[in-house]
This record gives C-alpha cells, structure tokens and sequence, in this order.
C-alpha cells in the first residue's frame, strides 16, 4: 500500500516537473511552431533573401529587449524605448544631414560618423538617466515616468525635422561624414552588422547577469526590494544603471534603423516598446520581477519577428498585427502566472 502511494506521489511529482519543463521551453516551441506554420503557409519563406530579412529585423527587437529585460529584472517597466529609438535616429541623421549649426557663429559643424555615433549613444543614455532619475530620486512609478518620457522623447524627434524626414543619409566626401549605411546594411564575413551587434551585446549582458555583482544586484532588486536595501545594495544606483542601459540599446537600434534605411523620420519606433516587452516576457522574464534571462528574452525577439514578417508575407493587415501582438503579450502573462503556481506545487511536493 506504502509503495503504491510512493509510485504514485513521484508520478505526480515527475508529471509537475515535465509540466515546468514544458512551460520553461514554451518560447522556443512557439518558434519551432510559427516556422514551422510559415515554411507551410508562405512561398520561400525559407529562401536566404527572407532569412536575412527576418533576422535583421528579429535583431532589432532583441536589442530592445534586452534593455527591457534589465529593467523588468529590477522591478519596472520602459514606455520610452520606441521613442527613443526615433529621437536618436533624427538626431543622427540630423547632424549628418544638416550637422550641427551655430548660428551665433555663422557656422556649421559636420562630424565624422564616429562622433555622430557617440553623440547618438550619448543622447540614449541620457535619456534613460532622465527615467531612471525620475523612478529613484523622485520616487514616480515607472510607467507614469516612462510614459511622459515616451511623449517628450517622440515629441522632441517630430520637432527636429518639423516632422520631415532626413533622407539620403548617405553623406559627402568633402565633408568627411561618409560610411553610415554600413552600420544597418554592411556584412563582416557575409554575415549582417546587425546581427554581429546584438551577438556583441547579447554576450556582454549575459556576462553581467551570470558573473557579475551588478546583474545579481539587479535580480536582488527586482526579487525584493527591501531586502536589498538592508543587505547594503545601492537600489537607486541600480535603477539608473538599468535605464540608463535601456537607452543605449534604444540608441544603438536607432542607429541601426536609420543607417539600414539610408533615412531618418520621427515616427521611428511607434509601439516598439509593445514588442521589446512582448519579447521579454515571452522569454520568460517575470513582470513582477526578480525572474528572467537574456536567452530566453532573445528567443522571444525571434518569435516576434518571425510573427511579424510572417504575417505581413501572408498580407495580414497591419491592424490585425497590432491585436495578435496584443494578444501574444496577455498570453505570455497567462503563462508566466500558469508556471509559478506549478513551480510552487511542484516545490509542495517536493517538501512533503
């Protein structure tokens, strides 16, 4: 009878464990499946042409979301991202177009694409310090902060151009500023500069989460708190650090865009930030905190992106785009919910 009882408590037990296992891989099945559905549905959706195409696209979202997952790691959420993408976009195209005018001066300065890069990385920054200071130094909720910052940030990128775009960004000799579409459209080993840069940085945040007292400073934040306030932890330091990180990948994305583009226009980025958080928590990052991975996060971009190159190849409309996308992000919150409740039984369990 003991026995029978054993069996069949370590049958429950193993069927909890494949079910957290189950749920933990959800992402990548969901890749698996979407693939799988298009190579079916879609003509040569697995030509090299479409491949290139998805991945760039897939890069940009990982990027994105990769500052998301530092900063709903920590506890909060970035409205601002897709905002920011298009402020550093016109800015950068800006100053290659028309550079940097003094008018006190009767002057005009054009910088080298290097310095338009490091203005443009600086700006990001900048702009994810404006949130992170108003979260810990003033105490705002992150989503109130973030949401004004998204309007200051998309309204300063309309007020560049007067809403115009910065076209033909492709500079002149005599001006020295030449080289940027090398950035979004170049290749180093036949292989897209994007995808290199989100291999460059995808690589220097896993290195901070897993080695690092700053990443696990920033889990400690996220998981409680208090706690981390007691055990010595700078809690508002590490909220700066997580938006100021936000705003560079929000840059370097701008960057990105405008150089692959050729052109820079202020409605750059609009409800990217609904992808980069639907990436995220799809990866497996917790909106309560405390939880989450930079591999997971990526997987998610990638489902992101196959979904939505996917669906503009069957010719879904744009609108439909926005609900499934809704949909996809209340799904993965459902799922993240579903996974804590069988990790705390399964942990019942284990304890009895």
């Amino acid at each position: 009878m003991k026995d029978n009882l054993d069996k069949k408590e370590k049958s429950l037990f193993n069927d909890l464990t494949l079910g957290m296992l189950l749920f933990k891989m959800r992402t990548f099945i969901a890749l698996i499946v979407l693939i799988l559905f298009f190579s079916i549905t879609v003509p040569n959706f697995f030509s090299v042409r479409n491949m290139f195409i998805m991945t760039r696209h897939a890069s940009q979202y990982a990027l994105l979301a990769i500052g998301m997952t530092f900063v709903i790691i920590s506890g909060g959420i970035d409205l601002s991202v897709g905002s920011i993408v298009g402020l550093s976009a016109m800015i950068a195209g800006g100053l290659i177009k028309e550079g940097l005018v003094l008018s006190m001066f009767g002057v005009t300065i054009y910088f080298n694409i290097f310095i338009v890069i490091l203005i443009t990385l600086a700006l990001g920054i900048t702009m994810g310090a404006f949130n992170g200071f108003l979260v810990s130094r003033f105490n705002v909720p992150p989503f109130i902060a973030t949401l004004g910052t998204l309007y200051i940030a998309r309204g300063f990128a309309l007020l560049r151009s007067g809403g115009e775009t910065f076209s033909n960004l492709t500079g002149e000799e005599r001006l020295g500023n030449t080289g940027f579409p090398f950035i979004g459209s170049g290749r180093i080993l036949g292989i897209p500069n994007q995808i290199w840069i989100l291999i460059v940085i995808a690589l220097i945040a896993v290195y901070i989460t897993k080695k690092t007292p700053l990443g696990w400073h920033v889990y400690a934040v996220g998981g409680n708190e208090k706690a981390a306030k007691i055990s010595g932890i700078k809690v508002k330091n590490i909220k700066m650090f997580v938006y100021m990180f936000s705003g560079l990948m929000c840059a370097i994305v701008g960057l990105v865009v405008a150089s692959e583009l050729v052109a820079a226009h202020p409605a750059t980025g609009e409800s990217w930030e609904l992808n980069a958080i639907a990436a995220t928590v799809l990866g497996g990052t917790s909106l309560s905190g405390g939880v989450g991975t930079i591999g997971g996060t990526i997987v998610g971009a990638f489902v992101i992106g196959v979904l939505s190159d996917g669906l503009v190849m069957m010719g879904v409309s744009e609108f439909w785009q926005m609900v499934i996308t809704g949909l996809v992000i209340v799904t993965a919150v459902i799922f993240d919910q579903l996974q804590k409740k069988a990790e705390k039984k399964a942990a019942i369990q284990s304890n009895q």
